[in-house]
């Protein structure tokens, strides 16, 4: 469950940016931050794009990539379009990262993110931010399919395709470049809209849609296949998307999936995808036990409405030609739906059948969920308890863990809490859930100081920076603060004022 952003610590979600005019009114906001908030990172406020003839590893140094991507995450944060959950996240960050290291860049820093959105696309941007959208997710037949778009996103990346294309394009700099994006995604996300502002701007677009997918497109394919294989996964997922493509092209007439706007598929496309696979190694076969179950889990927490995906994964498990992979992720799919419902028998039913079977972690967390949610907070904390043992560094088990800890405000649970949390913003200090909850546990524990300090930095990663600025704010005139609380939080408000400073937001906040 995402934790409302301007509501403190307390439960509950928000959908900030459903609206056009939601959207709207952050528009000036995001296109200042991303133009100049980052004055830290170059000396100039915009950055100047190389000759013609330039290398395109000029345009940017490596850290000024790395704050761009945050920058742009921080965004889509703002607009609510993430999908955040933890089991998901780490799915397809595994996901990514394995096709990265099996990558000709391995060195290259990545973010990847799924995004919110019922449409099948998928996109690079600058800083190596790869986007999936759920609606492609959903699309797919096979964890081969999804690592086969990956793959090509992360070659679009490594080959430099995008800092070519602006470097051609002479005619915006790469922070306005995102800012544009931000406006995309605040209008629902189109392919190629997405792409005509990461390329050069709308009145580029469409010259740009033309250079861009025939000259790179190609070696997106070229090079993304040969990572493919490299990472284990077949070959073949590439071709089988695209034909799925193209297969849905034909079915919808004049209007294709926003993927093939801005990676059309063409028969030859789709032939030499076949043809490079069968010269690579094809891995031996897996029952994609972990796909189909976060397939399940996205499509059953996705929907608004729980009886629409229960439809789906009852009328699914009537088929005969079901892998037990399959039956068993659309159970678990309906049992999460059941749960929503509050059928807590129901969902407690299938969950036990399934842990009975075969043991898996998206049971175990699933199963601690609905036990908190029924009442039985004790018997999750035993259970979470054992898997946060067993497994301390895992992410899914931590937040999991965290939030039934502080589901009863107890102050030994909540140190308890604070302990897990705190070795959690180690590994993840970009996470702002993981601040939500550090804040709600320090609350509870009585450390007050040390819970505004977390919720304004998770209104930071949120994309908010003036409300973490008042919070900071409010917080620096307590009269209670130790010299070195004083000291810690005077920084980072500093800090955070010069961002507002460098983006005219200073000015806003203040006239408001």
């Amino acid at each position: 469950m995402r934790t409302g952003r301007r509501k403190g610590w307390a439960k509950g979600r928000t959908r900030i940016g459903c609206t056009a005019a939601a959207a709207l009114s952050r528009i000036a906001i995001a296109l200042a931050t991303l133009t100049i908030s980052l004055g830290s990172v170059a000396q100039n406020e915009r950055v100047t794009l190389p000759d013609m003839g330039a290398s395109a590893d000029a345009i940017l140094s490596r850290k000024q990539e790395e704050e761009y991507a945050k920058a742009l995450v921080r965004q889509m944060r703002a607009y609510e379009v993430l999908k955040e959950d933890p089991l998901i996240s780490a799915y397809f960050e595994d996901m990514g990262f394995r096709l990265v290291a099996h990558s000709d860049r391995p060195d290259k820093p990545f973010i990847f993110t799924v995004i919110d959105q019922p449409v099948v696309n998928a996109f690079a941007a600058p800083g190596g931010v790869v986007a999936l959208y759920t609606g492609l997710i959903l699309a797919a037949d096979s964890e081969n399919e999804v690592a086969g778009v990956l793959s090509h996103e992360i070659a679009h990346i490594t080959q430099q395709h995008l800092y070519r294309a602006i470097e051609k394009a002479q005619s915006m700099s790469i922070p306005l470049a995102l800012a544009m994006l931000g406006l995309v995604l605040a209008g629902g996300g189109s392919g190629e809209a997405i792409q005509g502002a990461l390329i050069g701007g709308s009145a580029a677009a469409q010259q740009a849609q033309i250079n861009f997918t025939r000259q790179n497109e190609t070696e997106a394919d070229r090079i993304g296949i040969q990572t493919l294989a490299s990472a284990g996964y077949d070959p073949r997922g590439m071709g089988e998307f695209f034909e799925k493509m193209s297969h849905i092209t034909r079915a919808m007439g004049e209007g294709p999936p926003e993927f093939l706007r801005t990676h059309p598929v063409t028969t030859s496309r789709i032939a030499e995808a076949y043809d490079r696979a069968q010269n690579l190694p094809a891995p031996a076969p897996t029952d994609g036990r972990d796909f189909y179950l976060i397939q399940a889990r996205l499509r059953a927490t996705g929907e608004d409405y729980p009886d629409t995906a229960l439809k789906y994964f009852r009328f699914q498990l009537q088929r005969d030609d079901l892998s037990q992979a399959r039956t068993n992720a659309l159970n678990y799919g309906a049992a999460i739906c059941l749960q929503r419902k509050g059928k807590f028998a129901q969902a407690r039913k299938i969950l036990t059948a399934l842990m009975d079977g075969q043991q898996h972690l998206a049971y175990e967390i699933q199963m601690a969920d609905l036990e908190v949610e029924s009442g039985h907070v004790d018997d999750a904390l035993n259970r979470l308890s054992d898997l946060y043992q067993n497994f301390p560094g895992n992410h899914a088990i931590a937040i999991a863990y965290s939030t039934a800890l502080l589901h009863e405000i107890k102050p030994g649970r909540a140190e308890t809490a604070s302990v897990v949390l705190r070795q959690q913003l180690l590994t993840h200090p970009d996470d702002p859930t993981l601040y939500v909850l550090y804040a709600r546990a320090a609350n509870s524990a009585g450390n007050h100081v040390r819970a505004e300090e977390a919720m304004a930095e998770s209104y930071y990663l949120r994309g908010s920076t003036p409300q973490a600025v008042t919070q900071l704010q409010a917080l620096v005139q307590r009269d209670d603060l130790d010299y070195y609380e004083r000291a810690r939080i005077s920084a980072r408000l500093n800090e955070l004022q010069i961002q507002l400073v460098k983006s005219g937001e200073q000015e806003k906040q203040d006239s408001g």
